[in-house]
């Protein structure tokens, strides 16, 4: 699988979105739009991983879900990687500190849905994460409560930016984060492998090519 080395220049605002992409669905393509809109940057990558360390079971092969979510995810903004396997890092903090002292200057921006907010205090290092990238969050159906009375929402409740403010949170001196409700879609990769698998499943599965514009 060929794999290089997006461009990004100093000063840039960049999200970075990650996860296992088992597969990746129109749910992802949507939280990715709205992240480019609602906190003003420039670029959003795809952080397709080699593997979730919170998950029993491993994911389908690597190669196999990029091209999925290249051929599902056509956007001019947004990159398709497979940099912690380039990288050989297992976990977010070791992600970010390797970006970060790659590109020196780049604005990065973690993101996460805000089921990921309400299980944060689980990631190694988090506290790490939160005090050296500003992180977006981003609701989805039934997560908004447990979300905000999680640990880290506690912890950091004096470094969250209000919503109206979004745009600002590349900019922002860390400790921050900024917690946007968006347009609800109810769509999950565990709910794709079931109804593949012929399993029951609740709920409408979209289009399953999403196109930039």
């Amino acid at each position: 699988m060929r794999q290089g080395w997006p461009v990004a220049r100093s000063g840039q605002r960049i999200g970075l979105l990650g996860g296992s992409f088992d597969p990746a669905h129109a749910g992802h393509a949507h939280l990715t739009r709205q992240a480019l809109m609602r906190f003003g940057l420039d670029q959003v990558w795809w952080l397709v991983s080699p593997g979730n360390p919170l998950k029993q079971h491993g994911p389908a092969p690597l190669s196999q879900r990029v091209e999925q979510a290249r051929a599902l995810m056509q956007h001019p903004r947004v990159r398709i990687t497979a940099l912690e396997a380039r990288m050989q890092t297992r976990f977010t903090a070791q992600t970010l500190r390797r970006l970060i002292a790659r590109y020196p200057g780049v604005r990065f921006v973690w993101l996460m849905g805000a089921d990921n907010l309400a299980q944060f205090d689980q990631w190694q290092d988090w506290r790490w994460i939160m005090d050296h990238v500003p992180v977006g969050v981003l609701a989805r159906p039934g997560d908004r409560i447990s979300a905000r009375l999680s640990k880290a929402a506690r912890i950091y409740q004096s470094a969250r930016i209000p919503a109206n403010a979004s745009h600002g949170l590349p900019y922002k001196d860390v400790p921050a984060w900024c917690f946007v409700n968006m347009p609800m879609m109810r769509l999950s990769s565990s709910a794709i492998r079931a109804r593949a698998s012929g399993a029951e499943v609740t709920g409408s599965v979209l289009p399953a090519v999403v196109k930039g514009g």
